[in-house]
């Protein structure tokens, strides 16, 4: 009989990988703007062709997860060695040709990494959550969530933190390094097992499902507000609220609430159903938004009680979504790791859109980063800032809330 899914062993993974996640929209943009002289503007177009690629990639990657499943810890060694190089090469070393094009070289790497570890990932523990018991969706999927928060809570701070090291990024993306090496060897054990030969039914079991087709609506939707946010957090904090060194501790407070959250939304959906707490959640992000518009110059701890609020909803879209579609999956698919590259393309186009919308529409208006801006370019990037995630949103609950999720009682049955 296999053995269970070592817990822990998924939660650093989860870490690791969220930690290349959305940490790098964060960081990634404003080093190559600051150090390189890159464009705003060349950025977006690079991530948004980046995305574009992604639309043929990460349902590809799925498919080839699914097709290797026999094989899947050599393919996952493969990708854990592919993410790490690809750091390494982003942030700590000097571009050898123009740093636009080796910032798309580095982060096509990184992200086809990142999008076949987590298929993958995903995909594994739709398998193997049955053997921790009735609610082992839900019981994986804090373990494994709960770790990505903290992975994206360190890599969201670290560069901050390692300033006094004179090459933050540099040892960032030497750590990083070292926690994949950590990652793999806790998770040795857990990629072996996967079963026979997949079938080749992925793609038309996931999209020919109704509510699978809804769920992944939710989650682009859902998960834009929270690539705007990201998007911009770094410039509004500097030229909005004028709090140049926040960045980090907001970050870290941001992430802690979201992590620290997602345990308490688990046991609430136990109790109340997923949906039900989903759509609390959404509202609580809503209502932290829109306080946005209120705050000014030097309204940091104001900002700081929003970015625990809004984090804290954030904790339930990590803890619960994920784990609904995984039921789903269980339920139509249980072999499609091809599911799970709908689910990574899905995540990683709200960050493409995000970017190429939000960023040329600032630089047009007149805002850089790091100089003295007219009211008008703050006023816009609070906008973007604040009413963007709320529209958003507001449309991801309406989606949600006519969606049929198989719940009965009080008791989720994810």
């Amino acid at each position: 009989m296999p053995q269970a899914p070592s817990r822990a062993g998924y939660a650093v993974f989860a870490a690791m990988l969220a930690a290349a996640g959305l940490p790098i929209y964060i960081h990634a943009p404003k080093v190559y703007v600051d150090n390189h002289g890159v464009g705003l503007t060349a950025l977006a177009g690079v991530l948004f062709a980046l995305r574009l690629f992604d639309v043929v990639q990460d349902p590809g990657l799925g498919w080839l997860a699914q097709r290797l499943r026999a094989r899947r810890g050599l393919a996952v060694l493969v990708g854990v060695l592919v993410l790490a190089g690809s750091m390494l090469g982003l942030f700590a070393i000097t571009p050898p040709i123009a740093p636009l094009w080796w910032f798309a070289l580095m982060m096509t790497g990184l992200f086809s990494a990142f999008s076949f570890l987590t298929i993958c990932m995903y995909a594994q523990g739709v398998a193997a959550a049955p053997r921790l018991g009735p609610q082992g969706y839900l019981s994986l999927a804090a373990w494994r969530e709960t770790g990505a928060l903290l992975g994206v809570c360190v890599a969201a701070v670290a560069p901050t933190a390692l300033d006094a090291t004179g090459d933050p990024y540099g040892n960032f993306a030497l750590g990083f390094a070292a926690l994949c090496l950590v990652a793999m060897w806790l998770m040795r054990r857990d990629w072996t097992g996967a079963g026979s030969a997949p079938s080749d039914t992925g793609f038309r079991a996931v999209l020919s499902d109704a509510i699978a087709r809804r769920l992944l609506i939710v989650a682009l939707m859902n998960a834009a507000p929270v690539a705007v946010s990201s998007t911009l957090f770094l410039f509004y904090v500097e030229s909005v609220l004028e709090a140049p060194g926040w960045e980090g501790p907001l970050l870290l407070l941001f992430f802690l609430a979201a992590a620290g959250t997602a345990p308490l939304w688990t046991r609430l959906a136990h109790h109340h159903g997923a949906r039900a707490m989903l759509l609390v959640a959404m509202a609580l992000a809503i209502a932290s938004f829109s306080l946005v518009l209120t705050l000014g110059p030097g309204d940091t701890v104001g900002f700081a009680l929003i970015c625990f609020a809004s984090g804290a909803a954030l904790g339930a879209d990590f803890a619960l979504l994920p784990a609904l579609f995984a039921r789903r999956m269980e339920a139509i698919a249980p072999e499609a790791a091809a599911g799970f590259g709908l689910w990574a393309f899905v995540s990683k186009l709200t960050l493409a859109i995000a970017a190429v919308a939000l960023l040329p529409t600032l630089e047009a208006a007149g805002f850089r980063s790091g100089a003295e801006n007219s009211q008008a370019a703050r006023n816009l990037l609070t906008y973007l800032y604040a009413l963007v995630p709320c529209v958003l949103k507001l449309g991801a609950m309406a989606v949600l809330a006519t969606t049929p999720l198989p719940e009965g009682g009080r008791q989720t049955t994810i």
